[in-house]
């Protein structure tokens, strides 16, 4: 069991795990991402990087580091000029952020664990995006380089987290558990796509208030080439609906929230409401449905967000267009012990105080 961090003191939305890297050992905060699969940390010499909390990894500072070069059957099918040479990376994400340097090897130990040695990490010297604060990413992807990947000879093929309350008290942490939990009981089937990184759900429809809404079944489809899809990504913050399935949510809001004047100035999110004064705030529920008839019903307070308490609430899902990605963000899915089975391709939640586990 590894321990958790919200990010909101930094900046950030995402949740930061404590790991230490190298021999001997130095801690160092990644975001933890299911929407990907390198792991990397910025590295000295560091030519264009972002501001994070604490010193820059330096790979002489460790007597585990170890180059890969271009000939080593662990890299990736990149081009190198020279099979000596060090293997060079680029990885770009969704938001732009992107990170590129060399592959390497490096000791990891998370908690009070036995080291994890050889783990294949990416050492970035050029680093730009929205990681506010952290050292770098923990990628748990379905990919062969995640660090649940590598690690499946310790761990097994499951693994699992429960996010807490990203206003929660700071001494209150979250908790990513590998091995396996065989009391979720809600298991929506994993789908396999050409890309094989991310965890794909497939959904059925989406009820408001307890109104299964008017979306056309095939706007949740991959299509041939691999576009768009639903994922759970505990690297983004917010939920992305892609349209037209965004607007009829949307909508479907404004005609069931009563009584609360709406704010037009907010950016970015949309609708928001002025509460102010109000003592039982009444808000439509939530829910998803799965093909395979799983039902996943959200508490108000991780689709709705309250951008000045008893003030203002906003609807904290996001559009984005027609055959692009849909994603369920990690705000959706706090105070849920979320179980992800790639043996198995099962997805498993259930909703849990995660500050008690």
């Amino acid at each position: 069991m590894a321990t958790l961090g919200s990010g909101v003191a930094l900046g950030s939305g995402e949740y930061f795990m404590d790991v230490f890297i190298g021999t001997p050992p130095k801690h160092f905060s990644l975001i933890l991402d299911t929407g990907s699969d390198l792991n990397w940390i910025q590295c000295v010499p560091c030519h264009d990087c972002f501001e994070q909390n604490g010193p820059l990894y330096d790979p002489i500072d460790s007597t585990s580091f170890k180059n890969i070069s271009c000939s080593d059957p662990r890299y990736p099918p990149l081009p190198c000029k020279d099979h000596n040479q060090s293997c060079p990376y680029f990885y770009w994400y969704g938001d732009s952020s992107n990170t590129t340097g060399d592959f390497a090897l490096e000791t990891f130990t998370v908690n009070l664990t036995s080291p994890s040695e050889n783990v294949m990490i990416g050492c970035g010297h050029w680093n730009r995006g929205l990681f506010h604060g952290a050292a770098g990413l923990l990628g748990l992807g379905r990919g062969p380089l995640s660090f649940a990947s590598q690690l499946q000879s310790l761990y097994g093929h499951s693994f699992s987290y429960c996010l807490v309350d990203r206003n929660s008290d700071t001494n209150v942490t979250s908790k990513l558990i590998f091995g396996e939990d065989k009391d979720l009981l809600s298991h929506p089937e994993l789908k396999e796509n050409l890309v094989d990184t991310f965890y794909y759900v497939q959904i059925k429809s989406i009820m408001v208030g307890g109104e299964v809404l008017n979306i056309p079944e095939e706007t949740w489809n991959v299509s041939a080439d691999g576009a768009g899809g639903t994922i759970v990504d505990s690297g983004t913050t917010l939920s992305y609906f892609s349209e037209p399935a965004y607007q009829t949510i949307r909508d479907a809001f404004l005609r069931k929230v009563k009584g609360y004047p709406v704010i037009d100035s907010v950016p970015v999110l949309d609708p928001c409401y002025n509460v102010s004064g109000v003592d039982n705030l009444v808000l439509p529920e939530f829910g998803i449905l799965f093909a395979d008839g799983a039902a996943w019903n959200f508490p108000v307070e991780n689709y709705f967000i309250w951008l000045q308490p008893g003030e203002v609430v906003c609807l904290a899902i996001l559009g984005t267009p027609r055959s692009a990605l849909s994603i369920i963000g990690n705000y959706q899915q706090q105070n849920f012990h979320i179980l992800y089975d790639t043996k198995r391709s099962r997805l498993g939640y259930a909703p849990m105080n995660c500050a008690d586990v």
